[in-house]
Parts: C-alpha cells; sequence; structure tokens
C-alpha cells in the first residue's frame, strides 16, 4: 500500500489528461484572479493541495521574484530562491511565447522538489504593452489522487502500514517458533537412543516445516503487497494479482498436507485414505477455480481498457 509509483501516476495522466488539463486551467485562472487577494489564495491552496510552485517569468524568460510556494515543506528550501534565473530555454517558455494559449509540459522529475510533476504557463498581461508568463507546477502523484478521489486513504497509507507491519511481525514470529520446533525435533530424532521410534515422527517435523512455509509466504505477500509495493485500488489485476497470490499460497501448503496425509495411509494408516484424497480433489477444484478467475478477470480488465481508450480517444 505504498503511494502511486511513478510509472501509475503516467498511466493514470496518460488516460485522464484531458479532465487534468482542464482542471489545471481552471486552477489557474484561479490563481491569476487572486494574486492580490491573500485569503482567496490561502482557499485556493488548501483546496488543491497537489499544488506545489508558482513564478513569473518576463518576456525574456527571467524569472520575476522568488518562487511561491504552496506547500509550508518547500518554503524555508525554496521560498527564497528563483529570482532572476534564466528559464528562456525550457520548452513550456518557448511553446508559450510563440503562441498565447496554455501549455502543459509532460511529466518529468522537479529539480525543485524532487517529485513527478507537470508544469502548465499561461500568458498574462502585465502593463506597458508587455507579457508576463504565469507558472504553476504541480505534483503528478498527489494531482492523481485528488481526481480519483484517493486523497483520504492516501493520507491514511502510514497508519495502515504499521497495522500490517503489525500483522506480518506476528506472522514472521510464529515461523521462527515453528523453526524452533522443526530443529528441536530434529536434534529429538538423531539423539534419541529408541531404536523402535514411532515411524510417523519425521512427519510431525515435516508438517511444522509445511506451516512455516505457508505463514512465511503469506507474510511475505502481505510485506509486499501491502507494505513495500503501491496497490491501485482502482485496477482490477491488482486485486487480481494479491488473491491470486494468496491463494497460491493456500494451495501449495494444502497440496504438501495431502501428500504427507498420503504417505501416512501408505504406511499404515488407512484411515487417512479418504481426507488424503478429499485434499487431493480440494487442491484441484482450487485450481481450476483459480486458473478460471484469472482468465475471467484479465478478460474483463482487457474490456475496461479497450472502453476507456474510446472515451479518451473521442
Amino acid at each position: 500500500m505504498a503511494r502511486m509509483s511513478y510509472l501509475s501516476a503516467i498511466e493514470r495522466y496518460e488516460e485522464q489528461q484531458q479532465l487534468i488539463h482542464e482542471l489545471l486551467l481552471s486552477i489557474l485562472a484561479s490563481v491569476q484572479a487572486s494574486l492580490t487577494n491573500k485569503q482567496a489564495y490561502q482557499q485556493l491552496v488548501n483546496q488543491y493541495p497537489f499544488l506545489e510552485l508558482q513564478y513569473c517569468l518576463n518576456e525574456q524568460g527571467i524569472q520575476q521574484g522568488d518562487n511561491v510556494c504552496f506547500k509550508r515543506q518547500y518554503k524555508k528550501k525554496l521560498g527564497h530562491i528563483g529570482a532572476g534565473q534564466d528559464l528562456s530555454a525550457r520548452p513550456y517558455f518557448l511553446l508559450a511565447s510563440s503562441t498565447p494559449v496554455p501549455h502543459f509540459t509532460s511529466p518529468y522529475i522537479s529539480t525543485a522538489t524532487k517529485h513527478l510533476c507537470i508544469s502548465v504557463i499561461k500568458t498574462i498581461p502585465s502593463g506597458n504593452d508587455k507579457q508576463q508568463f504565469l507558472v504553476i507546477d504541480v505534483c503528478l502523484t498527489e494531482l492523481i489522487e485528488f481526481i480519483m478521489g484517493d486523497t483520504k486513504r492516501a493520507r491514511m497509507t502510514p497508519y495502515f502500514k504499521v497495522g500490517y507491519g503489525l500483522i506480518v511481525a506476528c506472522l514472521f514470529c510464529l515461523v521462527f517458533y515453528l523453526l524452533y520446533k522443526v530443529f528441536a525435533g530434529m536434534v529429538d530424532l538423531v539423539l534419541s537412543e529408541d531404536t523402535q521410534s514411532d515411524p510417523l515422527k519425521p512427519f510431525t517435523i515435516i508438517i511444522f516445516v509445511t506451516l512455516a512455509l505457508a505463514i512465511f509466504d503469506l507474510g511475505k505477500t502481505i510485506l509486499e503487497e501491502e507494505i513495500l509495493m503501491h496497490k491501485d485500488i482502482f485496477r482490477h489485476s491488482s486485486t487480481r494479482r494479491t488473491i491470486t497470490r494468496f491463494i497460491s499460497t493456500i494451495l501449495i501448503a494444502v497440496s504438501i498436507e495431502a501428500l504427507l496425509t498420503m504417505f501416512k495411509a501408505a504406511l499404515g494408516q488407512t484411515e487417512y485414505v479418504i481426507p488424503a484424497v478429499l485434499m487431493m480433489f480440494a487442491v484441484v477444484g482450487l485450481l481450476i477455480a483459480l486458473a478460471i478467475y484469472v482468465y475471467l478477470g484479465a478478460k474483463a480488465e482487457d474490456v475496461l481498457t479497450q472502453v476507456q481508450r474510446l472515451k479518451v480517444k473521442h
């Protein structure tokens, strides 16, 4: 459940590019109208948390004044720099100076904030028949979260990570305990003086190993899916990947248990024959159901992707 990756943000930007551009144009107009109204300006900042920097360029591409930082964490670092720097070679300035319509950059890594961002530039009058160019930088990942209605969940992400981290820690502690039982059983098996020991005793050790493997794989899946990786809850492939990994873990554990039960039946404990056969059927059923789920899920997502592409084209 990490914050959105840059690749996911760019993919979402390409899908929602028209909507994003319309939103940024309205924000740009609001910024221009509220430059002399501090109250309206602050309301704008509070309403759109993805805004990062704002600055103006003259006709020669020289920045007029320092950066205006929308976020507090940037004010000390970036709020007193920028005035006088030459940005005339920037592609967005070259486009804006040639035509009066607003222009948008492609996603890029900001040298100021080190975030993936896009910039929008618009020509504004400055008096004496001269022009200025108003530029706004926005954090692309936060912008995508905003338009997808995912801002509140993104803010709760650190707390979710703590909860999942505690669960993973408990699972790994259980794995260590099972491994302790495994090594203790192996030592007892090797050092045992009873030459007529129970032939099924090694299977107890194997069961502990199997449980340790299944629990470790479960903890590893939760760690990767919910803490280290970004999960796009708006994409079916993300949920399908998580479910597939969980079911795969269960399949491995049940398969090994079925095999061990079959071994016990082969050693003379015939009461385990029916449970072993039933577990094998359960494994086959789970495998078939998983295959159908993955196939149908991939088909459904492919249809949804095609529909989205048609909407973007139109």
